[in-house]
């Protein structure tokens, strides 16, 4: 039964099916952001935002290796850093955590994939509720999400109103705009059941 099915039959994800979520290679070449899909589209079910924003959202965030091993590393580094396979900030999580009651906590982004992801539908969920329902035409809907899970909601605001981006929002945008046909593809796969998408078996 591919996930539209299940969807369709009443079967939705659980919150247990999270767990399931394996814990990216410890090798930066090796991860690959659509071998989480039915993560992804479990996340974004829940969360009721589009799947393929979140994928897209996911390849965007892949800029780094996301091991438990190397974020913790990462973090001695840099105290601020993001964690999880979808990059958030401590002061981010802190509000999801807050508006929908998650159980976890911050530092648990790095060491599950599935909850990381959760985390960041729901995030876009929040933003998506804080953009004005008209705005200039030279962006998407998901393409302004996308903006402002990059650069922040007022930021994000301030784009939909015709504000242009700066250099760095620009390049995520660019990215984002890439990686979708791809993002689009590995959710075809899971949605198909296509062997090779281990992650959340």
């Amino acid at each position: 039964m591919t996930r539209r099915s299940m969807v369709e039959s009443g079967q939705g994800p659980s919150a247990a099916d999270r767990d399931e979520a394996r814990v990216p290679p410890i090798r930066p070449g090796a991860y690959d952001p659509s071998d989480y899909a039915d993560a992804v589209m479990r996340g974004a079910e829940e969360a009721g935002v589009s799947p393929l924003l979140v994928m897209t959202v996911l390849h965007n965030e892949a800029y780094k290796p996301h091991h438990p091993l190397l974020e913790r590393l990462w973090q001695w580094w840099k105290p601020g850093a993001s964690f999880g396979v979808a990059n958030m900030h401590r002061a981010t999580f802190e509000r999801v955590r807050r508006a929908h009651d998650l159980p976890g906590r911050w530092h648990d982004l790095r060491d599950d994939p599935g909850f990381a992801i959760h985390a960041a539908a729901l995030h876009l969920k929040d933003l998506d509720r804080g953009l004005p329902r008209r705005h200039v035409r030279r962006y998407s809907r998901d393409e302004l999400l996308a903006l402002g899970y990059n650069t922040g909601e007022r930021n994000m605001r301030a784009f939909a109103r015709g504000v242009l981006p700066g250099p760095m929002a620009r390049s995520y945008l660019r990215r984002f705009r890439a990686y979708r046909s791809r993002a689009a593809e590995a959710l075809a796969r899971a949605d198909r059941g296509d062997p090779g998408d281990t992650a959340a078996e």
